[in-house]
């Protein structure tokens, strides 16, 4: 299953690196208007590609390249992760002070207003530029309608602030909910296709301050880091440690920011780590004092019945504080995890429940497409790169 993992976040990581130069060009221009928005629907299919759930668990592929950010003239377009290869403990995390101080804000109510649909997003741009394809209203109505999460993948923290504002004015100005996803970690990826970020724990804490001046007062959903905890254990120990601090750094300076932000920790996906792991080590990096709660299934295929059930398994096991909740990534898992070993662009996937904050389960926040459906694992087309073909797999399933 390691090795399955492993494959599936090379793939991502690939789409991240490649999708990060493209994808802000993109949404840059676009993020203006209330064109960008769209109301959490109710229609829609499932998809799910997860590794299979035995133990050891296996690492699913995440999101493939994410779609770019809207930002202003510099606007560096976030890129998504990709699967991560065999462990290999990268080169030091930088030391930065312990983890920060554990006094924590009662967790922010959950969103319950539309969420944000990115005017710039590669789908987007894709139905405008073809018109007369016959693959077209499908593609349109069924996943270019949808929101989907924005992503933040370079580290330039001379932009990021700019990019988050032109994400979260525009959801502003149309009442809906952003769902913004930081991912630059130092040593990121562990050494896999989207190795990269921050070059060390300062830094990243620098990047992160800027990111946070963007997030304006309005409501925002932050997926923290995708993989950066379930991951982990191809750090050192002393790396680990690190890490986790820069992450509750991280989760304590956003919410200080905008107090109605809700930050999600990495909660990795009910094929992975055993519950009471990751809910250990989701305490060590904070998520009970600077977090809102945790994400799961990233990029991933699992089923949300199985998700929603590990998910509460893991915030039981983490025990509070009260508030506490999760949100799953359904952007693929219509059908479940496909056969073993097949995660990139798997055939026979199909969309998850759309995206919505009104879930009607206790403890789930929200069902969100933190994965962007139809940006390729690297099979179907480059990594991250959008590919009609296999979006319309998905939209049919």
């Amino acid at each position: 299953m390691h090795g399955q993992r492993r494959t599936t976040h090379r793939a991502r990581r690939r789409g991240a690196r490649r999708h990060g130069l493209l994808a802000v060009a993109s949404a840059v221009v676009a993020i203006g208007a209330t064109a960008g928005l769209i109301e959490a629907g109710e229609d829609g299919r499932r998809t799910t590609a997860v590794p299979e759930p035995t133990p050891p668990p296996v690492l699913q592929p995440l999101p493939a390249v994410p779609t770019p950010t809207a930002a202003p003239p510099t606007a560096s377009p976030s890129a998504v992760p990709t699967t991560a290869p065999p462990p290999s403990p990268r080169p030091k995390a930088s030391r930065t002070s312990a983890a920060p101080a554990a006094t924590s804000a009662a967790p922010a109510p959950a969103p319950r207003n539309s969420l944000f649909r990115d005017p710039g997003s590669q789908v987007v741009q894709w139905v405008r530029a073809n018109p007369d394809d016959p693959r077209r209203p499908l593609i349109e109505s069924r996943i270019a309608a949808q929101p989907a999460a924005v992503w933040f993948a370079q580290y330039n923290p001379r932009q990021v602030a700019a990019e988050v504002r032109a994400v979260t004015r525009g959801a502003a100005a149309a009442g809906r909910t952003p769902v913004l996803v930081p991912y630059a970690i130092p040593d990121r990826d562990c050494g896999g296709a989207s190795q990269g970020g921050a070059p060390d724990g300062a830094a990243y804490d620098a990047w992160i301050r800027e990111f946070a001046k963007g997030l304006g007062a309005g409501p925002a959903i932050v997926i923290l880091e995708p993989d950066a905890i379930a991951l982990s254990d191809c750090l050192t120990a002393g790396a680990r440690a690190d890490r986790f601090a820069s992450l509750a750094r991280a989760g304590a300076t956003l919410r200080a920011a905008n107090p109605k932000a809700r930050v999600y920790f990495d909660g990795g996906h009910s094929g992975w780590h055993p519950a009471s792991k990751q809910a250990a080590a989701l305490r060590a990096a904070g998520v009970t004092t600077s977090g809102d709660g945790i994400f799961t299934n990233v990029a991933n295929f699992r089923t949300t019945a199985d998700e929603r059930a590990y998910a509460r398994q893991v915030l039981a096991a983490l025990g509070g504080p009260f508030g506490l909740g999760a949100v799953i990534d359904t952007s693929r898992n219509g059908n479940g995890a496909p056969p073993p070993g097949q995660w990139y662009d798997p055939e026979g996937r199909a969309l998850g429940q759309t995206p919505t904050t009104r879930t009607g389960e206790d403890r789930i926040d929200a069902y969100l497409w933190v994965k962007l459906p139809g940006e390729s694992d690297g099979c179907s087309a480059a990594p991250g790169a959008f590919s009609p073909e296999y979006a319309h797999g998905l939209a049919t399933g």
